[in-house]
């Protein structure tokens, strides 16, 4: 299975409601600061969305809430990966994204056979406080070199500006959060990475 190139990533089931319609492939959904029973109601929710449109769903984080309602897809951040069970994730056969920062990461990663590798932040961001600066595109680069056939996600700092430059760096995948859920239309922002990534 080939993953879209264009990688948006949400907080709520509203978000997918607006944008598969739009046509989103791929799109995660990255739940914080939520009761239990709520975030299980929202990755059902967005299950059932992303198979009306053919879109495949990552779920953040919940991977038991994700093996639960027969999800495809986990992604996981470095400390995530610190209480996951990866054999019962394995075992339910979840496919797996993770989050790289830095080459201690990355090897920690490719040493648990990802089915992609997340590389950021390619460029400042305001999402969240992080002890990384900014990639830049030479490491996104090296490390599609060291990833190979593994796809490659840029993220950070992306707009649809700076998508073509970081996918000719060698990311497989851009993707993009407050780019598209800050912008005043947020609609036409996403049509815009749309038409820049296929």
């Amino acid at each position: 299975m080939t993953l879209d190139r264009f990688y948006p990533i949400f907080d709520h089931s509203d978000w997918l409601r607006r944008m598969l319609p739009l046509g989103v492939k791929l799109v995660q959904l990255r739940i914080k600061d939520q009761p239990d029973d709520a975030v299980r109601d929202q990755i059902a929710v967005s299950r059932e969305l992303c198979r009306d449109h053919g879109a495949v769903l990552v779920v953040n984080d919940y991977w038991q809430h994700a093996i639960d309602l027969g999800c495809e897809w986990i992604h996981l951040g470095q400390e995530d990966l610190d209480d996951a069970d990866l054999k019962a994730i394995r075992k339910a056969g979840l496919k797996l994204g993770v989050s790289t920062h830095d080459d201690d990461e990355l090897e920690r990663v490719l040493a648990m056979d990802p089915d992609y590798v997340a590389l950021g932040p390619v460029y400042p961001t305001i999402l969240k406080k992080m002890k990384w600066h900014q990639q830049g595109l030479p490491r996104v680069t090296e490390w599609k070199a060291r990833v190979g056939d593994i796809p490659l996600v840029g993220i950070g700092g992306m707009s649809v500006e700076r998508a073509t430059g970081v996918l000719k760096a060698g990311a497989d995948i851009v993707s993009a959060v407050t780019d598209i859920t800050l912008n005043p239309d947020p609609e036409a922002r996403v049509r815009a990475w749309i038409e820049v990534t296929r």
